[in-house]
Parts: structure tokens; sequence; C-alpha cells
């Protein structure tokens, strides 16, 4: 199992100067936005897909330095019913896909996206409870007719590319917990897996140690972030928080460097979870705590993190 940090973080930085600082602190891979919600600061991604030799020299500036570059991300709504929004979203995600096969990095992650509630709508609609029976028509209209038949065609699209597309369950968008995720992979096939991210379902309520079993086979991609719930508050409002993140006194959960959510205990029993399943992949440090800067979060992530990584194949067992 590797040790890896999106680098979102560091976009304030060049690249080879946040790559100098990753490596420096021992890490072995990182994930570079390419574009939509992570922005594409380290990533010119219409320069590279031009290029191949642009693409194979931006990449060597990560290999030089000891580091693997383990997807590349895309976050984005290609299901938006603004389709300019939609439009540009999906003309990142396959230039995404396009670049990580120029690279030979097996990995994009991304949202599944969430469309309108119906084709005159002009806005997205995350639909969250079953009545009244507007809800069931708006949910048959976006599986069916929208988010099944996109991705349909755009998972044929990344398996000819040799590329996997790694969904980051999330509320606001249709994939959001194991079961939406397993009925969109269901529908359009093994292309499409799981970015596991277990910091959005601390809050909804979703032990990530069950949904690492429920999802074993089809996670291909791992976010290291953590969520603290606050207590008082979710007993009295629950967990549906529309507050802004920065009202911390009021929202009932907010995410955390990881350690300052759940312990060591939460955090071993995660990873040998994970390997239990097949996965001996990456633990991609994502920073999204807003009680600490970029760089005290991250580097306080690695040195938790850093003991619990497994990173010799499995032992043979000679005592039984």
């Amino acid at each position: 199992m590797k040790l890896g940090v999106f680098t979102v973080l560091f976009s304030d930085k060049p690249l080879a100067q946040a790559l100098d600082y990753i490596a420096g602190l021992g890490l072995d891979s990182v994930e570079i936005g390419a574009g939509n919600y992570p922005g594409n600061a380290h990533c010119p991604l219409d320069e590279l897909i031009a290029s191949q030799k642009k693409a194979d020299t931006w990449k060597k500036q990560i290999t030089d330095r000891g580091l693997v570059l383990e997807a590349l991300s895309c976050h984005g709504n290609a299901l938006h019913p603004d389709k300019t929004f939609a439009r540009t979203s999906h003309d990142v995600h396959r230039k995404t896909i396009k670049l990580a096969r120029m690279l030979k990095v097996p990995t994009v992650v991304e949202f599944s996206g969430c469309p309108g509630g119906s084709a005159a709508d002009k806005t997205p609609n995350w639909a969250t409870c079953a009545w009244p029976p507007d809800y069931q028509a708006v949910l048959n209209y976006q599986w069916n007719d929208v988010a099944i038949p996109y991705w349909k065609r755009e998972a044929k699209f990344a398996a000819d590319n040799g590329v996997r597309i790694a969904f980051e369950a999330h509320p606001g968008f249709i994939v959001y917990n194991p079961e939406t995720l397993l009925r969109l992979r269901e529908a359009c096939g093994p292309a499409l897996g799981c970015n596991f991210d277990p910091s959005h379902f601390f809050w909804q309520g979703i032990d990530p140690i069950a949904a690492v079993k429920a999802l074993q086979g089809c996670i291909y991609h791992v976010h290291a972030k953590d969520t603290l719930v606050d207590r008082q508050n979710a007993a009295v409002n629950g967990v549906l928080d529309t507050k802004g993140y920065d009202d911390l006194p009021k929202r009932s959960w907010t995410f955390r460097a990881v350690g300052f959510g759940h312990d060591a205990d939460f955090w071993t029993d995660f990873v040998s979870t994970l390997r239990i399943g097949g996965y001996d992949g990456v633990l991609s440090i994502e920073h999204e705590d807003p009680l600490m800067t970029s760089k005290e979060g991250f580097e306080k992530a690695v040195a938790f993190l850093k003991p619990l990584i497994m990173r010799e194949g499995l032992a043979k067992m000679f005592w039984a």
C-alpha cells in the first residue's frame, strides 16, 4: 500500500516546488487535478494532450522524484441541466481520459454528476426522499433518461482507452453512497468503480468499514480525509446541513485532517479492511480542514498515516 496526496491543496505553488516538498516528506505518489472543480493548476491539459513529448516531459517531473502518478482527477458535473456547464465538464472528462491513456495512468477520479429534476430544469436537483411522489418521477428521469445512458457511453470510452473511472460518492450527486455507486456500475459496467472517501460517509451515518466490504472488488482509488460530527448540533438538526463550511459553531459536521475526526483505531481497521478486500493501492491525502493551513493539516495527516501503511506484500502464514 502507498501513501500519496491530492496536489490540489498546493495549487498556489508551481508543480516542481510542490513535488519537491511532497517527495521530501517521503510520500510515494500523487494525484493531480486536470480541471473542472479541482482546477488544473498543475496540469496544462490542452497543452499536454496535444503533444506526447510534452506529456512525457511533464510526467518525468514526477517520476524523477521517485513518485508515481497514481490518478488524474476532473470532478465535474457532465449531467448538469445547463448545457454549457455540462459540455465543459464533459470535454474536460474526455480530455483527461485521453491524457491518462497517453501517460499510462490507470485511474481518473470524477463525480457522477446530478441532472435537473426534468428536461425543463435549469439547475441540478438532488432528491433526498421518496415522497411526495414527485421525487420518484425525478429519480426515474435522472437515472433512466440521463445518467445511465450517459455513463454507459463514457464507460465504453474509458475502457477503450484502457482507463478506469473512480467515482467519488458525494451528496449532491446521484452517486452518494455504496448502493447508488453499485447501481450505476451494474448498469454501465466495470470500467466504473469507486474512489472511496470516508469523509463523505461519516456524516451521512454510513460506517466506512461496512461500506468497504460492500464495495469489495470495485474500489479503484482511496482518499484519506476525515470528518468530525458535532453530536450536539446533529442531535438537534440532523446532518443534512446547508450552512456555510465556515460556520463551525453551528454546523453539524466539519471536514478534518486525518486523525482529528477519528482515532488510530478506526484508521487501522480501515486500512486493514481495504487490504482484506483486495485493495493494495494508494491512500491519497486530501485536505479540507478549516481549522488548519494546508501545510499543517497535510503534515499531520502524513505523520498520522505513515505508521499505519502496510508496505510489504502479504506474508506467508508460516504458523497455519
